[in-house]
């Protein structure tokens, strides 16, 4: 089962660099999609084989996600059930026979850091709260564009960023509290060492020179550990600022 993730920076923009191709030369089981930037009717997007959940920002053409699965779900479910988050389309849930799927789009805490607070005291702890409920039943896939890098390996300027958003100790620390919780950083179970991204800054030709941030994941309950065949990150697929990312699941 291949599951892969991706922050498209735009559903609109994406479909005009490629994305049909990818999907169908990548041929994923699930695709969860981050920062569609749209609702479903403005994309005119046909998926032969898949089926698309949307979970749409009530401000138009911001924030976002969507599923496009080949395996119907059990429910499906849209936000965390906490209103004071639900209405920017950061979180979509499926459920399946196995597991939970959840594909997130952490807010972004600022270059001021304005969203900090809201982000590191509210959101991050209610994120949590919300996977420890689902695993009372089953384990979860948590997936998506986390806007952290967790540990120094994670960014290629680390010393320079320390008080940067994206790279704040209360950021990594709400990473930390999901690790620390039992959940696994899939792409960590294979490689060990730096250089591995899956963000750059448009600027300064950062992407050619691979100077970039890993701030897009894949994390598993410890008990679908077993299961867990590879992770992978795609950084020559172009289209976004981002690139997808991936596992491979039994």
């Amino acid at each position: 089962m291949k599951l892969i993730s991706w922050n498209i920076n735009g559903i609109r923009s994406i479909l005009k660099k490629g994305f049909m191709d990818f999907l169908k030369n990548e041929n994923p089981d699930f695709l969860c999609l981050q920062e569609t930037r749209a609702f479903q009717e403005q994309a005119e997007l046909t998926t032969p084989g898949y089926t698309q959940y949307w979970n749409s920002a009530k401000r138009a053409g911001y924030s976002g996600t969507a599923i496009f699965t080949k395996t119907t779900p059990l429910n499906v479910t849209c936000g965390m059930g906490v209103p004071k988050h639900d209405d920017e389309g950061r979180i979509l849930t499926l459920e399946l026979s196995d597991f939970f799927l959840v594909n997130v789009y952490v807010p972004n805490s600022k270059n001021d850091l304005a969203r900090l607070p809201y982000r590191s005291q509210e959101w991050d702890v209610d994120l949590l709260k919300y996977i420890k409920k689902l695993e009372e039943k089953k384990p979860v896939v948590l997936c998506g564009d986390m806007n952290v890098a967790h540990q120094e390996i994670d960014l290629a300027n680390p010393a320079a960023n320390v008080h940067n958003h994206g790279f704040t100790p209360e950021e990594r620390a709400g990473f930390n509290n999901l690790v620390e919780a039992g959940l696994i950083d899939t792409f960590r179970e294979f490689y060990k060492d730096g250089g591995h991204y899956t963000w750059w800054s448009p600027f300064m030709n950062c992407r050619k020179r691979n100077i970039g941030w890993r701030i897009d994941y894949f994390c598993i309950s410890e008990s679908l550990r077993g299961h867990l065949q590879d992770a992978f990150i795609l950084p020559d697929v172009m289209g976004s600022d981002h690139c997808p990312v991936g596992i491979l699941l039994t």
